[in-house]
């Protein structure tokens, strides 16, 4: 059966839409949970992304800015790292410095009025509290009684008021140590300390002459710790700043000459890519011609030979014989026909002498001589300003599909659309055979359905885009997009 073609009436196509306009092709209705599914998907610049050109400047850009992620991260930890430290630190320093004063300043001015709030001993404890302990960062000093009644204070107000004794607190005049942290000031006791910002407090039992233990506590500025913490910080991120650099200065000279060897590999690889592609054309070109001048030379002669022997037969009274020489001869120019529709599918002529347009019409006409309907729906624009790369492809990827649907999937009527899609160019084949299970085939590839990972590597390697929709029992649809030159699908 002839094709049918369209050059005019397809330019309203609607190429973009979920499902293609292929109503004119008789395919049962498709499940509802049937979906495009892409086969392949173009790269960067119409390459597949494994075998886009190394950038030196992105790996580069790359690694500076995971270096910059892991001085950042490296920072905040060792921030946090610093302050833990330097509050511990700060901690244990204010309690050995409160322990030096204790014994040293405070116990040998500590009398034995100072509980019962003479104003003697009081002024003598203060006056060596001023002189000796207050400054360097220790702004309270507080004595207490093991009643909580703060027997003295450098803040007046303090002095004879009673706040109840924390645990820890009594626990040290029971069983003598040295306490510090980090000081609470919502609690009552502290009111006078609120505005002078975070605080250390250390406390630890001192004794009157006549051996009553008192809780003497200090109250130190958290500055310290802020400024210790900044310091740890300093040194520690100057070590790692300068290992960092030093690492990324060793890498370089290697990361440069992998970069190297991995261009040159990439150029190697495109140059036999290149090679192999031409080969195959080559070979193509060889076969065909071939075959045209050695086989269909030669079935032509014996067509004419046969047609000369009928007519021979004939003329000399022998009918029993020219009939099957017709015969004969008929069926040699049908093996030609089939021979020239093969070298049209092997090494398309037209494609390289009149276009996409002709080659897609040559492809039809050698398909439908096989009995089944093929109709191609052309739009005027499609073909044009198409490079020669590209319409190779689209000629391979029709050439495969419309073979399949003949062939394998036994389709009675298959179409062949070629649109413009804005800037690019789509190709559909729908066909109303078998069908197949895309998921399954894609999931564990037969060996008949191999062309399938063929026609991605085709699309993919283009940097087109490449989809079908299809399931048993409902026909297939397949959907190229090629993208106008200097774009990506």
């Amino acid at each position: 059966m002839a094709p049918t073609t369209d050059p005019a009436g397809s330019g309203g196509a609607d190429v973009g839409a979920d499902t293609p306009r292929v109503s004119d092709v008789r395919a049962v209705d498709e499940p509802a949970d049937v979906r495009w599914i892409t086969l392949g998907r173009g790269g960067e610049s119409g390459v597949p992304s494994e075998q886009r050109p190394v950038r030196t400047w992105r790996v580069f850009g790359q690694l500076i800015a995971a270096a910059g992620v892991v001085l950042v991260v490296v920072a905040l930890l060792g921030l946090t790292a610093s302050r833990r430290i330097a509050e511990q630190e700060s901690v244990n320093d204010a309690a050995r410095r409160t322990d030096l004063m204790a014994d040293a300043v405070v116990q040998p001015a500590l009398l034995d009025g100072v509980v019962d709030g003479e104003p003697a001993a009081l002024a003598a404890l203060d006056a060596v509290v001023r002189d000796g302990v207050l400054g360097g960062g220790i702004v309270r000093v507080k004595v207490w009684d093991g009643d909580g009644r703060i027997v003295y204070s450098d803040d007046d107000r303090l002095v004879g008021r009673v706040f109840p004794l924390g645990d820890d607190e009594a626990e040290v005049l029971v069983r003598p140590a040295t306490e510090a942290e980090v000081s609470d000031l919502d609690k009552p006791e502290n009111v006078y300390e609120r505005g002078q910002g975070k605080l250390l407090e250390v406390y630890r039992p001192v004794w009157t002459p006549d051996g009553t233990p008192l809780l003497f506590e200090t109250y130190s500025r958290y500055d310290v710790v802020t400024d210790r913490a900044t310091a740890l910080w300093r040194g520690f991120a100057g070590i790692t700043v300068t290992s960092l650099l030093l690492l990324m200065a060793l890498m370089l000279p290697v990361l440069w000459t992998l970069l190297d060897r991995l261009r040159r590999g990439q150029q190697q690889r495109e140059v036999l890519l290149r090679r192999a592609v031409e080969a195959s054309d080559d070979e193509r070109r060889r076969i065909a011609a071939t075959l045209h001048d050695g086989v269909v030379q030669e079935l032509a002669a014996s067509s004419f030979a046969l047609a000369g022997a009928a007519e021979r037969a004939e003329r000399s009274r022998a009918p029993e014989l020219a009939e099957p020489l017709r015969g004969t001869a008929e069926t040699v120019r049908a093996s030609i026909k089939g021979l020239r529709s093969l070298l049209v599918e092997i090494y398309p002529p037209s494609l390289q002498t009149s276009g996409l347009a002709t080659a897609l019409a040559d492809l039809v006409g050698g398909l439908a001589a096989r009995g089944t309907e093929v109709r191609l729906d052309l739009a005027e624009d499609a073909t044009g300003g198409l490079p020669a790369e590209r319409e190779q492809v689209i000629y391979r990827v029709a050439q495969e599909t419309v073979r399949n649907a003949v062939v394998h999937a036994s389709a009675d009527e298959v179409l062949v659309r070629l649109s413009r899609d804005g800037g690019d160019v789509v190709l559909e084949v729908a066909d109303d055979g078998v069908g197949f299970d895309v998921p399954a085939i894609l999931s564990a590839p037969s060996e008949g359905h191999f062309g399938v990972r063929l026609l991605s590597d085709v699309a993919t390697s283009a940097g087109a885009l490449l989809e079908v929709r299809s399931a048993p029992g409902h026909g297939c649809r397949w959907r190229l997009t090629v993208p106008a030159e200097g774009r990506d699908a």
